[in-house]
Formats: C-alpha cells, structure tokens, sequence
C-alpha cells in the first residue's frame, strides 16, 4: 500500500458503499457515519481500495471485475495466511475483518492494515538510489524469505492449507490447465507446449515443505524508505504449503544478472546497478542461511517464465474478452510469446549442459 506507487482506477472500479456500510455495521465493526473511499491498485489484477470509517484508514482488497480462471484471486486464502502470520517475523499487514460474501460489494474481500512505505520497481523511481541501499535491499529479500520458510506451518494453523507432496508435479498440472482454458480465447502457443513437456521430465526431488508465497518478488515487498526495512510482503493470492525453492527460483528469474543470457531480459524486477547482489551472491546467502543447495535453479526459472506467461495470457484473455482496456494486457500479446521464447532458451541451455 505504497503512497508512492498508487495509480488510480477508473469509474467502473469502486466500492459499493451502502454494501460495505451493512457489512460493516452488522458486524459492529465501527462508525460507518463517515464511511467514504480511494480507488487505488498495486498492480493489475487485485483491486485495492482505501476505505476510511470510525478516524481509521484500511485497505479493502477484492478480487478483478468479469469472470475469473478456476482458484484465481482468492481473498479467503490470503487473509488465512495473513491470520496466521501475525504474530510472526514475516512482515505482513495487520488484518481486521473479511468477508466471504458476495452480496455484499459484488465479491469477496478482506480489510487490511494501510501502510505507507515505498515498493521498488523496475523504473528506478524508488528509494533504493545507492549501493549500501541496493545491498540492504538485496540481502532483505533473502533473509525476509528464508524467515518466511521458518515458520512452523502446522502450528501457524495451516494444516491442509495445501498438498505439500507431489507440489511441483501438482503445480505443472495446474497452470497447464490455467493454459488449456485460456487458450481457445486468445492463439495457439505451440512453444509452451515444448517448455512444459520438458518441465515434465525433469520435475527436481523437493525439500521438506513450507509455507510458499507463490509470487515473491521484488515489487512484493514493501519497504521502509527511511530504514530499507521490510515492512509488509504483499499479494499473498497464490500462496500454500509446498517447495521452498519454487519461491527463491520465482524471485530470482526477477532478478537480473549480468551473467545471465537466457531469459533475455524479458523480466526484471529492477535495473541493474551496484549493489544489487548477484545471483550467485543471493543463492549463496540463501544456502547459508537455510542449509538447502539450489542445484536446479534452470528448472525453477524456465517454469517461473512458464507459468507467468500463463497468468499473462489469461490477463490478455481479458483484454481479448472485452473485459478490461488495461494497456498492459493489451501488450500481451507481444510479451506471452516472448516469455514462452525465453522459457525455451532456459531449458535449451540446461539441456546442453
């Protein structure tokens, strides 16, 4: 909920307010005289509005308008894992009160602590202008996610809040069927195909189960700009219990590196600068702190290029669909083959190791 990042939506994406008032009033959960709210959105899919009641400031946050793929944007499993994280060290928000309901605002939705703080993003227009802090930063992200991997699940209330056995296998299944649905509204991606028959013949053995965020990256986070401290991890939509390295792969196919050709840049979570610790220098501090070894780090990657061309695919499924005019979906169509193109090259380059 960075005040430096907020973008403002348009007309179609408020709040019904005479619907949060009764959902708020019968739960007694405070004066509703001067209920009033923001439109504001941290990306492109969640909507994030700043809902004002009883002198208190909360994030309402619910799913996209228009219909949505199969366990896509899933308040009710973010604020679980919200709840159960509070009384952690994983920097998270502090939840107040959620709603499973739809007929109250038109979907589900949960209200959540507003923090002020400032996320990092790859246009450079952030905090994070010199090497001490680029290296602060980078050793956060480690260490914020390895304190993530130390939380004891089951005694956190998360039991059966997913299947960690067979995770990588289970994972592949579902977003290649997330692909299979969205594909009759957009155009064949026969290179996806390719990517994720190789994906399938080479599923890596998976450490002992954690908790997985499902999409830590860099603009996840947010931050402190006054102390680089880590704040709030945000966007806990796709989380659940299973490999711990499917999460550091995830945020590391982000992170750009000067070494590395085979993604083509296609995505990074910042632009290159001193400071910034390398890969190699991230997958050393996460092995020292953690004890895992990250032997496989090709598979990780090509799957996390896979997969996000998926969500992308089925963001421009919308655009297709008539459902949002998000020039970012629109771009899509260029981006999703190029994701899928460099997908490839990852698993081409391991292959001839």
């Amino acid at each position: 909920m960075s005040t430096s990042t907020q973008e403002k939506t348009g007309p179609s994406a408020t709040v019904d307010l005479a619907g949060l008032k009764r959902f708020l009033e019968e739960r007694k959960l405070g004066d509703t005289g001067a209920l009033r709210s923001e439109n504001i959105s941290f990306g492109h899919s969640n909507e994030v509005h700043l809902i004002h009641f009883d002198g208190n400031s909360w994030a309402l946050r619910r799913p996209p308008r228009g219909p949505l793929l199969p366990t896509a944007h899933d308040m009710m499993r973010e604020y679980r894992v919200l709840k159960a994280l509070q009384e952690t060290s994983v920097p998270v928000p502090r939840v107040f009160a959620v709603c499973d309901d739809p007929s109250y605002i038109g979907a589900p939705f949960y209200l959540m602590e507003y923090l002020r703080g400032d996320v990092v993003r790859a246009d450079n227009k952030h905090f994070v202008q010199t090497p001490a802090l680029r290296r602060q930063v980078s050793e956060q992200m480690v260490d914020v996610l390895v304190a993530l991997q130390e939380v004891d699940w089951r005694a956190a209330g998360l039991e059966g809040f997913g299947r960690p056995d067979g995770y990588l296998e289970r994972q592949l299944k579902r977003w290649t069927d997330q692909l299979e649905r969205t594909l009759p509204h957009t155009r064949p991606l026969p290179v996806m195909e390719q990517v994720k028959e190789w994906l399938g013949a080479r599923l890596p053995a998976s450490p002992a189960p954690t908790i997985v965020h499902g999409d830590y990256k860099l603009d996840n986070v947010m931050f402190d700009p006054k102390t680089a401290r880590a704040i709030a991890v945000l966007d806990w939509e796709m989380s659940t219990i299973g490999d711990p390295l499917a999460d550091f792969g995830w945020m590391l196919t982000y992170w750009p590196d000067p070494a590395d050709r085979a993604s083509g840049g296609v995505i990074a979570s910042m632009q290159a600068a001193d400071g910034w610790l390398t890969r190699r220098e991230m997958i050393d501090r996460y092995e020292r702190r953690t004890g895992r070894a990250m032997r496989d780090f090709p598979f990780y990657q090509a799957f996390a290029l896979f997969k996000l061309a998926i969500i992308m695919e089925g963001s421009y499924a919308r655009f297709v669909l008539g459902q949002t005019d998000d020039p970012l979906f629109a771009a899509s169509k260029e981006r999703v083959p190029a994701l899928a193109d460099a997908a490839w090259s990852v698993c081409n380059a391991a292959s001839s190791r």
